[in-house]
């Protein structure tokens, strides 16, 4: 995320704007914790985890505009009078008014916020109180930016590869202290609330033997099936096994479960370790591929805003109430696309706080193939076939 953050501020300073950050999200533009930040304020941000503008209040950090343009995230630390902290969740329906009336305040002309699926749930809801609230009438953007790479609109979130890392490189750690450790079977719970990205794709690095997520519905046939794979797979050369668990796959099916079903099932055949990876998946120093990737989108989103400002601009005012003033900029098919996000509502599931479709749910046969489970596997794409009605002649020029 400081990737993204140091590219959006520096890009928005060139391009003339006043940049601002807010501090403890959307409680922090309602309470006018705002500051100015400036070019060196963000120096040396490309390679530092986590996030510099603070993320104990669970708030998502997104980053304002205007002449003020802005950085909005909250700040460890800091409190407003009758509240704690660190601030629970909170989405701006709450403060329309008060956000409103600072939007107003510090001549905030446009807003970007990089944030996971709070951060574009709280995008549709501030284009909701567009119709309520004048002030909310300026260009939005949201950047995707959370491990579980949950967010709509996007096949790949800022700090994904980061996490995925992580867990692949936890995975082979364990693997190989247990090298001289012969029928071993680990279980480990990853990250990702109820979208099984981590898992599936962590799994499929680390050579797991199964990956159990919430989009792939299993049951108790399906645990026993795995066991004994498991111990037939004892019967070879290889003599430990590697489950992952995402970690909302399952209510009943815990990670405490299936490892006591691992335990009892595998007596005299293997025996079961089991690892809770924990929040040290949400640390560490970005990717190079996370690194850039912000540093892209963040670029990315100033330029749109910029346009977005000027073609808004009325009078001296800015006033933006047309569904694409108001987009998600995703990663789609290598492409870095802006999409309305009132058009991506119909493809959420608010729920369960994922996509309706996901890509990468194609690659878990690989998975199971890899593992050596007797299944099949498409790697057929349909297309759309256009039929050719009358001949084109190419200039020779163009050839």
């Amino acid at each position: 995320m400081n990737a993204a953050v140091r590219a959006t501020v520096r890009i928005g300073l060139i391009h003339g704007h006043r940049m601002l950050a807010v501090h403890d999200g959307f409680e922090g533009l309602a309470f006018g914790m705002v500051e100015e930040i400036g070019w060196n304020a963000v120096g040396s941000w490309t390679g530092l985890g986590g996030s510099k503008l603070g993320t104990k209040s669970d708030s998502p950090p997104p980053l304002l505009w205007g002449p003020l343009g802005s950085l909005w995230g909250p700040r460890s630390g800091q409190a407003h009078p009758g509240q704690g902290f660190p601030f629970p969740r909170t989405l701006p329906k709450k403060y329309f008014e008060e956000i409103s009336a600072n939007i107003s305040k510090f001549g905030i002309h446009a807003l970007i916020i990089i944030g996971g699926f709070e951060a574009f749930t709280g995008g549709l809801e501030l284009v909701e109180g567009r119709a309520r609230f004048e002030e909310l009438c300026i260009p939005l953007c949201i950047v995707p930016a959370t491990v579980s790479n949950n967010v709509p609109g996007s096949d790949f979130s800022i700090g994904a590869d980061t996490a995925l890392n992580t867990i692949t490189t936890t995975c082979d750690l364990i693997k190989q202290s247990a090298a001289g450790t012969k029928r071993r079977v680990f279980i480990i719970e990853t990250m990702g609330g109820f979208c099984g990205y981590l898992a599936t794709m962590a799994g499929l690095a680390a050579g797991a033997d199964a990956a159990y997520i919430f989009e792939e519905p299993f049951s108790s046939r399906d645990l026993q099936a795995n066991v004994e794979h498991l111990t037939e797979k004892m019967k070879t050369t290889v003599k430990r096994g590697l489950v992952l668990r995402n970690e909302r796959c399952n209510d009943n099916y815990t990670t405490d479960f299936i490892y006591n079903l691992y335990s009892e099932e595998g007596k005299g055949v293997f025996d079961c370790r089991k690892n809770v990876l924990g929040h040290m998946q949400q640390g560490g120093c970005p990717t190079p591929f996370d690194r850039n990737f912000g540093t892209k989108m963040g670029a990315k989103a100033v330029a749109w805003i910029t346009g977005k400002i000027k073609e808004c601009s009325r009078h001296g005012r800015i006033f933006a109430n047309t569904a694409d003033s108001a987009c998600l900029l995703g990663m789609r098919k290598r492409s870095l696309v802006f999409q309305p996000i009132a058009e991506l509502r119909q493809q959420t599931d608010f729920e369960h706080r994922i996509p309706k479709e996901q890509w990468w749910l194609r690659l878990r046969p690989i998975l199971k193939i890899l593992a050596k489970y007797n299944i099949e596997l498409d790697t057929s794409e349909t297309a759309h076939l256009e039929h050719l009605t009358r001949k084109v002649l190419v200039p020779e020029a163009a050839v």
